[in-house]
């Protein structure tokens, strides 16, 4: 059994990482603004759920203590105009204040969930890869999964709206049609959550790996 914080736990992909975590019995933390979610599930309650502000690394820094992995899910998939500020604070500033601090913890192992470059929006791209160019510094263990659009399995939950969710999970469910799509294919939220558990429990993963998601390779990641 490992011990995982989840950042954005809450969150979207952030709650199917911690219900899969916890069915493999796992013990999992989870920091965000929203802290415990409004979720059904008996899951829910072997949560250490923690509200707290990520930019106030005081606020949620002893959630760190005896943690095994860190997994960041934080960012923003749509944006408004005048919203660029926000854009590069949650998807660039948290991920590298949170990984420095893990970093300076001694964690052994850090996942960052970031994009693709086929269809992310310019700044949510930009955030990202300026968080992944200032964690490649440190010495953690870090694997960056770039992810396509993620879907939900239950048309009223995930990024997107009903029909487009449904889109997305039939452009995956017909592979002939997903590999056009390359390293920006749809994906489940359940597909993201494994490999994002797994990046963060194998320790052969590489330093600083950088893994495209794909659905035929959910139990393998592809390093570059």
């Amino acid at each position: 059994m490992s011990r995982i914080l989840v950042v954005g736990g809450s969150g979207f992909i952030g709650r199917k990482i911690c219900q899969l975590a916890v069915a493999d019995g796992h013990e999992i933390r989870s920091v965000s603004r929203g802290g415990r979610p409004d979720a059904d599930g008996t899951w829910v309650d072997s949560v250490e759920w923690g509200e707290a502000d990520i930019f106030d690394p005081n606020s949620w820094r002893d959630a760190l203590d005896g943690c095994d992995a860190v997994i960041h899910t934080v960012g923003i998939i749509s944006i408004t105009p005048g919203k660029g500020v926000i854009r590069e604070r949650l998807d660039g500033d948290s991920a590298i204040i949170t990984a420095l601090e893990a970093d300076r913890t001694d964690i052994p192992a850090f996942v960052l969930l970031s994009v693709t470059g086929s269809l992310a929006r310019e700044e949510h791209l930009a955030a990202k890869r300026r968080a992944e160019r200032t964690i490649a510094e440190l010495k953690l263990r870090t694997t960056v999964l770039r992810l396509g659009p993620v879907y939900g399995e239950d048309d009223s939950i995930g990024h997107y709206p009903g029909v487009m969710n449904a889109a997305l999970r039939a452009i995956d469910d017909h592979n002939w049609l997903a590999r056009r799509f390359g390293g920006a294919r749809p994906l489940s939220v359940t597909t993201v959550a494994h490999e994002a558990l797994q990046a963060a429990l194998d320790p052969t993963t590489a330093k600083h790996a950088h893994a495209p998601l794909r659905r035929q390779s959910i139990m393998k990641r592809n390093t570059t």
